[in-house]
């Protein structure tokens, strides 16, 4: 691609993918196509609702079967693409890990925490103990073509509404109020990082002290939740 500028990491391997359906066409065919059709910067968000009907009214594209265009599209969305960088499922059953919390990050590419929560490509879904945690699911936030979603905020926290807590980079406060209706803790960082160091700080939390909200989901004993929350208050 002879415009890297114009393309974040995680656009560009979708782009590559989908090329691959067009072989006539190419990479830079494709990418042509897509800059006519959306202008530049070519970012994920873009991507995540872009259409079929949107790639027929191409020129280039007008010859090309509709099944043909369907795969494009998914491969243009993120669907069933995989990041080299991102780390590997871990197999898990329902209670396999009692008094574990479920913990959505919302992400753009590896293990990364570092997306909004209104453009992040997807949701590494993780199962955390204080001495132990594995990646169950990543769960991607574009929109399968022919499903219409009225309210994209609302499509977003119900993906995750099992989990307990979601990190994240930002989120506004319409789309806050309906992670947490959906009984979600949104917890903004103060600056991206990696899973691992955002996880782990969690780990530490609830192996020393953690807060009664989360003594609560962890199973607790109320009585035991009394005592982190007078601490709390006396801290």
């Amino acid at each position: 691609m002879n415009q890297p500028a114009m393309l974040t990491r995680e656009a560009a391997l979708r782009i590559g993918l989908a090329a691959r359906e067009l072989p006539e066409l190419g990479v830079q065919g494709l990418l042509e196509v897509l800059l006519e059709q959306f202008g530049a910067p070519l970012s994920e968000d873009t991507l995540n609702g872009l259409k079929v009907k949107d790639l027929k009214t191409s020129s280039a594209l007008a010859a090309t079967p509709v099944e043909a265009l369907k795969l494009v599209a998914a491969c243009l969305r993120g669907e069933g693409v995989e990041d080299p960088a991102q780390p590997p499922l871990e197999a898990y059953a329902e209670g396999d890990m009692p008094g574990s919390v479920r913990v959505a990050c919302a992400s753009n590419g590896g293990d990364r925490v570092d997306g909004h929560f209104g453009s992040c490509t997807r949701f590494l879904v993780y199962q955390v103990l204080p001495g132990e945690r594995r990646l169950i699911d990543v769960r991607r936030t574009a929109v399968p073509d022919g499903v219409e979603v009225d309210d994209k905020n609302a499509y977003r926290a119900e993906l995750i509404d099992d989990c307990h807590v979601l990190y994240l980079a930002s989120i506004g406060g319409p789309a806050a109020a309906k992670v947490i209706k959906n009984g979600i803790y949104p917890i903004k960082l103060r600056e991206p990082g990696s899973a691992d160091e955002v996880l782990g700080e969690l780990q530490r939390i609830m192996a020393d002290a953690p807060p009664p909200w989360l003594a609560k989901v962890m199973g607790v004993p109320p009585e035991q939740r009394v005592r982190f929350e007078a601490e709390a208050e006396e801290a």
